[in-house]
């Protein structure tokens, strides 16, 4: 039966960034050995199986690289980039991606860090958000080096008595052990009997895929250390763990999330991005250089003297930081133009030339018109934008949820233009 990880403590603790750099450093011998160096380093927080991963590649093995995502929103976000373009370090170098999709766990999702339990999901709504997730991480990964699993593979196909034997390596005393379930136990609130099942599973993936090394968040690291235990149960030899830092959100506090709003898209246009870039507070400035950017080492170094010594101005660090980002994900003109119009719009107070126009010739009401054409993802975001004082018309505040905008007429010289926050613009004509 496997282990729980309080038995294992004895083996000692993962490894941290320091210490991995020092020892790496002094058995490293030639080029090989320092890019190894820095794909054990840079925006990893800890390795589990460091020894067993860095002999593999030093032989010249081409790893099978893990990374299981449950498509629960319909976007992916640059925190989820920092895994990604740390998998395509390990593509760079020839080895192959196995990007698994929850096909069945997603149905019910991963408790992880939940202090409810999360709603139940059909097959088809899985499989709708699961083609977005591929199509946004494909524009970080490789296609070529990255093989689309589904673990519904395996679990559609899995019988009641299998389900049984695999619980059987287990125990329910491991799974209930993790700090989400004892803080629900102490508030008395619900732990649904599948959920302490969720990490099982997920460390059974691992060995239907016969991965070499998985590549997660650090909040993963529970239910891929199921995937050692299993591995080694069923006579494989077992996944390391690269864990990465979880990217704290643009409010500068909570990780960042689809659910809380604080997140920057992957495949948000270009002036989104360089806008809520813009947005984050000063601490995490560097946080986002040294995590989200793939800015070299001895940039990275210089950009972490001139902040510790407070000789950049951190208005201007954040300006390169938006563009590297926007560069990143749409290309250096696209950058280019994005920081053009925040410069117009934000220090020089104009209004964007490019905005979207629409014509209509009937009255509407503010709310509707807002919603409709994506200023407010509903009709309680946009009372919400309204009574906040977020909404401006031709420059002036409009703080009735109930106002009417009419048609502004049909000359060239005639026209309204709608502002939501800072970003967001509309031309009615």
């Amino acid at each position: 039966m496997a282990k729980s990880d309080n038995q294992r403590r004895g083996r000692g603790p993962a490894s941290t960034p320091r210490q991995r750099r020092g020892s790496a450093l002094q058995r490293a011998g030639g080029g090989g050995g320092k890019i190894i160096d820095s794909l054990l380093s840079r925006r990893v927080e800890k390795i589990i199986g460091e020894k067993e991963l860095r002999a593999k590649l030093l032989s010249g093995k081409k790893l099978k690289v893990k990374h299981g995502v449950d498509p629960t929103a319909p976007d992916l976000h640059i925190g989820y980039g920092v895994v990604y373009h740390k998998m395509r370090e390990f593509q760079n170098l020839g080895h192959t991606v196995q990007f698994l999709i929850g096909g069945f766990t997603a149905r019910f999702g991963d408790p992880t860090d939940k202090e409810q339990m999360r709603n139940l999901r059909s097959k088809d709504e899985v499989k709708k958000l699961a083609a977005n997730y591929i199509k946004q991480a494909l524009t970080i990964l490789d296609p070529k080096r990255t093989e689309i699993r589904y673990n519904s593979e395996w679990y559609d196909k899995m019988s009641a008595e299998d389900l049984l034997k695999l619980m059987a390596h287990f125990t329910y005393s491991q799974m209930i052990e993790r700090d989400m379930f004892q803080k629900r136990i102490k508030q008395n609130q619900e732990i649904g009997f599948h959920e302490p099942v969720y990490p099982m599973l997920q460390g059974y993936d691992s060995v239907m895929l016969k991965d070499d090394v998985t590549v997660i968040g650090t909040d993963q690291t529970f239910n891929e250390m199921r995937g050692r235990d299993l591995q080694k149960d069923f006579g494989q030899t077992p996944q390391a763990i690269i864990a990465v830092p979880l990217l704290v959100g643009t409010d500068g506090v909570q990780k960042m999330s689809q659910s809380l709003g604080n997140y920057i898209g992957i495949t948000e246009d270009a002036k989104s991005q360089y806008g809520k870039v813009m947005s984050i507070p000063d601490h995490i400035i560097y946080t986002y250089f040294d995590l989200a950017t793939n800015v070299s080492a001895k940039e990275l170094s210089d950009i972490k003297k001139q902040w510790v010594n407070k000789k950049a101005n951190p208005r201007d660090l954040k300006m390169r930081l938006a563009h590297t980002i926007v560069s990143m994900y749409h290309g250096a003109k696209a950058a280019d133009k994005a920081q053009a119009d925040f410069v117009s719009v934000f220090q020089k107070h104009e209004t964007p030339k490019d905005i979207p126009t629409i014509t209509f010739t009937k009255a509407v009401p503010l709310i509707d018109l807002l919603v409709k054409h994506k200023l407010a993802a509903s009709g309680s975001e946009a009372r919400r934008l309204i009574q906040q004082n977020g909404v401006k018309i031709n420059g002036r505040t409009i703080a009735d949820i109930n106002f009417l905008i009419k048609p502004p007429g049909r000359t060239k010289k005639t026209g309204l233009t709608v502002q939501v926050g800072k970003r967001h613009f509309l031309r009615l004509k």
